[in-house]
């Protein structure tokens, strides 16, 4: 499992030792860990769509935008009720501002390790039952959360990918500002149930109803190009993930 952790701390020494003791953490449960650090919180904004982090640890008292007002930002703006919030703050008085931005914990300062170790469990356990989302951007510069077991396939354009997305059985199609290349490596991050049919699509395994020599066919019934280079590692992926999921 790989989890993205970010911390945003105007101490050095602070994200020094979250950092240390999230890594020791991830060693000790044979996690594969990300660990990003900002000083500020217009710093981790800037930068926020290409993180998209699983687990967000946020001082509370920062110069310009504290802690509590980037949460509700990544809460509203950007529509993200998955990533496990742990705020850190050196004073209690603070403690009672976490409940509208649904914060996992606070944590007070000095922190000690057992204590984040406990909360970085509490968090995994929340994230193995919560579906990955990643935000795209789409053509008219709208943030758009999708989870990534709705998304059916995408095609490549020359400017643009389309993403057709199965939503309250529904079927949805949104234009991103993003190559096909950089979506799939997206995807391979946050979930391995996609496989490159062709050079100009991705499908999403679990949409699968079965594979032609020619076509894919998922389970709206629609065909999606199957290329013969691609043809074995399409059904080896197909038969994998029917066997791992059956049941």
């Amino acid at each position: 499992m790989e989890i993205k952790t970010a911390i945003c701390d105007d101490e050095p020494a602070e994200i020094n030792y979250l950092s240390l003791c999230i890594r020791k953490w991830a060693k000790n449960n044979g996690i594969s860990i990300t660990v990003l650090s900002f000083a500020n919180a217009e710093d981790f904004l800037t930068n926020y769509k290409n993180i998209n982090p699983d687990i967000l640890f946020l001082d509370i008292q920062m110069p310009g935008i504290n802690g509590v007002e980037l949460a509700e930002k990544i809460r509203a703006e950007y529509k993200n009720e998955t990533v496990q919030i742990i705020f850190v703050t050196g004073y209690a008085d603070y403690m009672s501002l976490g409940y509208e931005v649904s914060a996992l914990h606070y944590l007070m300062k000095p922190v000690k390790e057992d204590k984040l170790f406990e909360v970085l469990d509490r968090a995994l356990k929340k994230l193995n039952k919560i579906e990955k989302t990643v935000i795209f951007s789409s053509a008219d510069g709208e943030n758009i959360p999708v989870l990534t077991s709705g998304i059916m396939s995408v095609e490549s354009f020359a400017h643009y990918s389309e993403i057709v997305l199965s939503q309250n059985s529904k079927i949805m199609k949104i234009k991103v500002k993003m190559p096909l290349t950089e979506i799939e490596r997206v995807l391979g991050e946050l979930s391995g149930n996609f496989v490159r049919c062709h050079r100009s699509y991705i499908v999403g395994l679990k949409h699968i109803k079965k594979i032609t020599k020619t076509d894919v066919i998922l389970d709206n019934d629609a065909a999606v190009p199957l290329s013969r280079r691609l043809y074995d590692g399409v059904n080896q992926a197909v038969i994998k993930f029917f066997m791992e999921n059956r049941g």
